[in-house]
């Protein structure tokens, strides 16, 4: 049996996907321990886990240092990693949205140049150079985005969304103004290094099987 390594986003994502791995056939007795470990082993099944920052599981995967990752799809889109996308495990859904106050509901509206801050400059200027064709300032942050407009760095923020309450609390709106879009929908995917799939591929492929049942039954 080829060994399969898979990386895990740290966090619910990682919780998330080993209860479906779980439910495939594919568990991991050391993961339920408590445990400061980063790298898991199941060796009557000949897979090893380890956990990693989700920007990071796409360079792991690309590099061949993991064969499989587990990452939100909004960090495939930001990273541009080459690996093939080969499945939506549907859990952690949420939205990429632009928000901003009601001042600029005008400078949207007419196409003018505004500042957009985001964790996520690469997705942030394909929405808005392809998507929209309006010329903007791309202002990457890395942490509470939603204070861009407040503070006055920036007239929108691109940024996930899940419920709006920090946005609303921020004065920031993705309803009632119209041109705030939603710019895409995001949730888990499964992704494989390609010289994997070509070498691995009938282990990869059983594996992507018995998930995808996992997922069916749900």
């Amino acid at each position: 049996m080829e060994e399969l390594t898979i990386a895990l986003t740290k966090g619910r994502l990682a919780d998330k996907t080993m209860e479906l791995f779980t439910k495939a056939g594919f568990s991991c007795e050391e993961m339920k321990e408590y445990t400061r470990r980063l790298i898991f082993h199941n060796k009557e099944q000949n897979l090893n886990f380890f956990l990693s920052k989700g920007p990071d599981v796409p360079t792991y995967v690309e590099r061949g240092a993991a064969d499989i990752g587990i990452v939100g799809s909004d960090i495939i889109m930001e990273e541009k990693r080459r690996a093939y996308e080969v499945l939506d495990l549907v859990f952690g859904r949420c939205r990429m949205c632009v928000a901003g106050p009601e001042s600029a509901r005008e400078k949207l509206r007419h196409h003018e140049m505004i500042r957009v801050a985001s964790k996520y400059p690469n997705i942030a200027r394909d929405y808005f150079y392809h998507e929209k064709h309006q010329t903007v300032d791309i202002i990457k942050l890395n942490g509470s985005v939603e204070l861009g407009p407040v503070v006055g760095l920036s007239d929108v923020i691109v940024d996930i969304v899940e419920t709006g309450s920090t946005l609303r609390a921020n004065g920031l709106d993705v309803k009632t103004i119209p041109s705030m879009e939603t710019v895409c929908d995001i949730s888990a995917r499964m992704i494989v290094n390609q010289v994997s799939m070509q070498m691995k591929q009938e282990r990869i492929r059983q594996l992507i099987f018995a998930v995808r049942k996992a997922l069916e039954k749900e």
